[in-house]
């Protein structure tokens, strides 16, 4: 029977049990989709993320939720670059991912050991807090923003940390972002304990409840605290209960630098 490497990899983590579980499978081909769906549902993590090797520094990349695939996913393009640099012993200085709905994206291993990422930051408007929204969320944001999500401001981190969302009332609300079906929310507040900004990010449009640790998410909150705050550097904590991760921000025109580091758990191959 076929054998595929994995990895299971805690995607900003400084150590095992933080930040967002993922799954890292470097294949010779991409498999047919509904097995790669498969896998990923069977992996039951928040992402599995599928690596091709196309030349000496590039890679294919393609990730799945347990539900869907997506166009964007940053802790597991993280956990990507870090076995690769780790676990495959890459030498160059930066990996070159090509995907289909988000371009090149590349991954830099800084001199301190930590990786970049350099991600697409698109547009964001502000938009009405509607009724049935905040009934959702279970409690009324001062302000909202549509993009790739819907980004909802709250005043104090507490009331962030305190969110106890309605999440099947939640998957049909928000905003449709390019790629990304309703039901996808990130609630943040300024400030908190050490950092800039606190947030969390729930996720039942894209079949995951709440998310540790959200990369693609960060890249619209870095927009929305340049234009709400005028900070371009940010020190984020994604306040998911029990876990929770620290990302580093950066705003540079239309992209954004994410900024972490990864731990690998688990390391064995996954039999079809």
């Amino acid at each position: 029977m076929p054998k595929l490497p994995f990895y299971q990899v805690d995607a900003f983590a400084s150590r095992p049990f933080e930040g967002n579980q993922a799954c890292v499978m470097p294949l010779e081909d991409f498999l047919p989709d509904a097995i790669l769906q498969t896998i990923a549902a069977e992996n039951n993590v928040a992402e599995t993320a599928y690596l091709v090797r196309k030349s000496e520094n590039t890679w294919a990349l393609r990730w799945f939720t347990p539900a869907v695939e997506v166009p964007l996913c940053g802790h597991a393009t993280l956990a990507s670059a870090h076995v690769l640099f780790e676990e495959y012993s890459f030498k160059g200085e930066a990996v070159h991912f090509e995907t289909v709905h988000s371009g090149s994206l590349i991954v830099r291993r800084l001199a301190d050991g930590q990786l970049e990422m350099d991600f697409p930051c698109g547009p964001v408007q502000e938009i009405p807090v509607t009724d049935d929204v905040a009934t959702a969320l279970g409690a009324r944001p001062v302000q909202a923003w549509g993009g790739m999500f819907y980004a909802a401001r709250f005043e104090t981190p507490e009331e962030v940390e305190a969110l106890k969302p309605d999440q099947r009332a939640l998957k049909d609300l928000g905003v449709p972002g390019e790629g990304w079906d309703r039901g996808n929310f990130g609630c943040f507040a300024a400030g908190g304990d050490g950092v800039d900004v606190t947030s969390r990010f729930f996720a039942p449009g894209s079949g995951i409840d709440e998310d540790p640790a959200t990369g693609s998410w960060h890249t619209m909150l870095a927009r929305v605290m340049s234009e709400r705050f005028g900070k371009t550097d940010l020190k984020c904590r994604q306040a998911f209960p029990g876990r929770g991760a620290f990302i580093d921000t950066r705003l540079e025109d239309d992209r954004v630098k994410l900024i972490g580091t990864s731990v690998t758990v688990i390391e064995g191959s996954f039999t079809l």
